[in-house]
Order: structure tokens, then sequence, then C-alpha cells
């Protein structure tokens, strides 16, 4: 009885953690793997829905999360806040009273109105303030065009681009959109990699983290979570998806030289490929 007690007293985000935690699954490895913040999903496991939008939006994350870590939503829908069931208003008079048109109402109320004077001086108003504000902003563009003589558009013509500048290093580029890769969107399988410590990009492990890098040709080279210490290397077909679940605690190297993270971070994941 006092087993049965307490998995009743377990609320619905802890339920979602402790799955998610016993598949061996980052938070930020399953964030990626829905399209959400991390911020969203740590909101959730907390049970603090006051941090998320609504009740509807709490619901239906919980279910994407049940979905990915393949439990049963139910018993964690049923922790979860429900929405209100519509209210029908009932009339103590009984079915014998008497309709009354809102459409009726609606129109008599708005020739109540139009018949007050001060209603026509506020709409008076109100179309001479308009008038001042649309009238001379009409005006300004004929104004600029009439007044723009050939040596100002010489002036303010924009100078020609300089030429990029080449060299032989891996050029490192930040994906900012906020989707995760392709591949990492349709799975949240765990793959450990080769076990080498050198490659075209290594990390260093300064606390827990979470790695996912993906070649050119789709396949998954390392998804998996990293402790504190380990040094894990990658080699694959250029070019290189990376993400890092945890910017702050991973130092990466790519060709032998360190790589800054933290400019690429977003909720302290930082996305970017390696290209040849």
């Amino acid at each position: 009885m006092a087993a049965e007690s307490a998995a009743q007293s377990v609320s619905g985000g802890t339920m979602l953690r402790q799955a998610r935690e016993a598949l061996g699954l980052h938070i930020a490895a399953l964030a990626v793997s829905l399209k959400v913040p991390v911020k969203k999903l740590e909101a959730l496991e907390a049970d603090r829905y006051d941090l998320l939008p609504d009740v509807v939006f709490v619901r239906a994350l919980a279910s994407s999360v049940c979905r990915s870590l393949k439990i049963d939503p139910v018993p964690v829908l049923e922790k979860l806040p429900h929405t209100r069931a519509p209210h029908l208003n009932t009339h103590d008079a009984g079915v014998n009273v008497p309709f009354r048109s809102s459409a009726g109402y609606t129109a008599g109320f708005i020739r109540e109105q139009l018949s007050r004077p001060l209603v026509w001086v506020v709409a008076g108003l109100l179309a001479g303030v308009l008038a001042l504000i649309f009238v001379p902003m009409a005006s300004e563009p004929a104004l600029e065009a009439a007044h723009k003589s050939p040596a100002a558009e010489a002036t303010s013509a924009p100078a020609p681009a300089a030429p990029a500048v080449s060299d032989s290093v891996e050029t490192v580029q930040s994906q900012v959109a906020s989707g995760s890769s392709a591949s990492a969107a349709g799975s949240t399988e765990l793959v450990p990699g080769s076990g080498a410590v050198t490659g075209i990009i290594v990390f260093r492990a300064r606390g827990q983290s979470w790695v996912e890098v993906v070649d050119a040709g789709g396949v998954v080279q390392l998804r998996r979570n990293l402790v504190a210490g380990e040094v894990v290397g990658v080699t694959g077909a250029l070019p290189l998806s990376v993400v890092v679940g945890k910017a702050d605690t991973t130092a990466v190297e790519v060709r032998g030289q360190a790589f800054d993270l933290l400019p690429l971070a977003r909720d302290n994941v930082a996305r970017f490929e390696v290209r040849q």
C-alpha cells in the first residue's frame, strides 16, 4: 500500500523525467528531437506550468515527449492540469421565456449611440487627426524624389563589396536556425561512436554534456552523453553537422584548433557545421 500511494503521489513532470533518465537520454537531446527549447522541457519536468504558455500547450508537449520516449501517455496526462469543460447557462424561467434576438439589441444600441451629438464630434476629431498624420507622410516621397540630385544619387550608391578572402583552413559555419539536423529530428537512438580520441572534431567534456555528429551522407557518427573528463574524436564525410548539448561544459577542437562554442549557443545548445 505504501508503494502504491507513493506511485500515485508522483507528478506528471517527475514521471517524464524518470522515463527519460531510464533511457539514458540527455534533456538537450530530447529538445533537439522535439524541436523545442530546453527551458520548456525543464519547466515541464519540474511541474512549473506557470512558465509555459497554457494548459493546452502543457498537455500537447507532454504527449509529444511520451511518444518520443515510447511510454503510455495516459498516466502522465492524468497528473497534468485539465482544461475546463464548457459550461452551459440555464434559465430559471424555463422554455416559455420569450426569445430576444441579440442582432436586434445590437442594432438598437448602434442607433442609440449614433443619435448622440458627442459621438459625431469625436468622429470628426479622429478624422482630422488621421488627415494630419497621413497627408504629410504621403507627400514626403514625392518631395524627396523632386529634390534628389544626381550627385546625391552617386553619393548614396553602395560601394562594391570586397571579394571574399579564401584560405586553406576548414570553415566552420553556424546553423542559426532553431530546428535540429534532419537525422536528429527523427530518432533519439544513442550512437556511441568509434571510440577514437582523435579526428576532424575532438570533444573534451569538462562536465556532463551531450553531443551529436552527422556526416554528409546522413550517417550518425556520434550521439551520446559525455561525462566529465571524457575525450571523444569524430571523423566522417564532410560536411559534418554538429550539435552540442551543453556548450559551457564542452571544449571543441576542429583540425587541432580550439573552437569557441559560446557565440553559437542558444539556450546553452550550440549547432554548427564543419565544411571543407
